[in-house]
């Protein structure tokens, strides 16, 4: 299980550059970066490791004083897909570009290689929009992360067809998000009829199974009572 860090299934994409400089200047400009290690820190949102790939300076007069830098941290609202945009797209409050923080420093990185070739639904602030998966960081190992009614998973996604927030990378839960894949199954409306289950699950619950040591024992070494009997 990682902790604080995990290399992702790495991206493209565009990095509010004022978030380079403290948000003192150049805003509406954008540096490419490759973005290559997720950061999970509780009661944050997540940030990433991007290496700066310099080419916003080509076929320009400007020297690539970018190229091959990195930074840590990078917060998901700075980043921008690395999409054909016919303008930029206007930032997301952190609130809405990821909802719930990080629940813990222990994590698990992974794609579900099942719901990642068709476009999702991603709800951000109450509208609906096509979205691109990328990846899915998991969080276990806290108090919040392991509890039934609170856990939620990150889906990292690239927001399409999204009017002003089109390209804003986000980071959304299962309860805001629907896969679909026409080849497979229908794709659902309205809101599911779903609710948390405050529950957990384990064998020793059952009073009566872990007083009866021979169920508990009745493994492939123990005699049948048929055989002990005869």
């Amino acid at each position: 299980m990682a902790y604080l860090q995990s290399n992702i299934p790495y991206f493209k994409a565009w990095v509010r550059r004022e978030y380079t400089v403290n948000n003192e200047r150049y805003h509406g400009e954008f540096l490419h970066a490759m973005v290559v290690a997720v950061t999970c820190m509780p009661n944050r949102c997540l940030s990433f490791q991007v290496i700066f790939t310099g080419c916003e300076s080509y076929d320009t007069d400007d020297p690539n004083v970018h190229g091959g830098a990195m930074w840590a941290r990078m917060p998901i609202t700075a980043l921008v897909g690395d999409t054909p945009l016919e303008e930029w797209p206007t930032e997301l409050p952190v609130w809405a570009a990821q909802p719930w923080d990080c629940m813990s420093h222990h994590h698990a990185v992974y794609q579900i290689s099942r719901a990642t070739p068709a476009p999702w639904i991603a709800k951000v602030d109450g509208e609906f929009y096509p979205a691109k998966y990328y990846f899915t960081v998991d969080y276990t190992d806290s108090e919040v992360a392991d509890d039934p009614a609170q856990h939620k998973q990150s889906h990292v996604l690239e927001l399409l067809d999204a009017g002003e927030y089109t390209g804003n990378i986000v980071a959304l839960p299962n309860n805001r998000v629907r896969v679909t894949h026409p080849a497979w199954f229908e794709t659902g409306e309205g809101a599911p009829d779903f609710k948390p289950n405050q529950n957990t699950y384990n064998s020793k619950e059952d009073v009566g199974y872990v007083w009866d040591t021979a169920r508990v024992f009745n493994n492939l070494y123990s005699e049948d009572n048929d055989e002990q009997e005869g």
